[in-house]
């Protein structure tokens, strides 16, 4: 049997978009309230019933969630530019390593707005 298993979490933080056209309303500091939903695939061995305990993947998000939570995210390397695209990204590139079934990672810029990202 083959399954998506999801595990959320939030952070606060403020960004600017450099980007963006002069007047744009994302080029001045704002803030959000993101969700990052981390999206794992595989087979389910039939000894265990289960793809992985959802406590290991936390244990992958906690150091993830730390650097980003009541921060300015330019500030943050690799950051720059934090649009939800590059901010998808860097959480990927962060997790992969340690998550090797990783298969998604959706940004939540606000309830209306997200982004998809399923590595390169």
């Amino acid at each position: 049997m083959n399954v998506r298993l999801v595990k959320s979490f939030g952070f606060e933080s403020a960004h600017w978009l450099p980007t963006f056209p002069e007047g744009h309303k994302c080029r001045r500091m704002h803030g959000h309230s993101f969700m990052i939903e981390i999206v794992v695939e595989g087979d389910v061995p039939d000894e265990t019933g289960y793809l992985i305990d959802f406590a290991d993947i936390r244990k992958v998000i906690d150091p993830v969630q730390k650097q980003l939570d009541h921060r300015v995210l330019n500030e943050i390397e690799g950051l720059h530019n934090p649009t939800s695209e590059v901010l998808a990204r860097w959480v990927w590139d962060r997790m992969k390593p340690q998550l090797p079934i990783l298969a998604e990672v959706i940004v939540h810029e606000t309830c209306t707005s997200r982004c998809h990202y399923r590595g390169t």
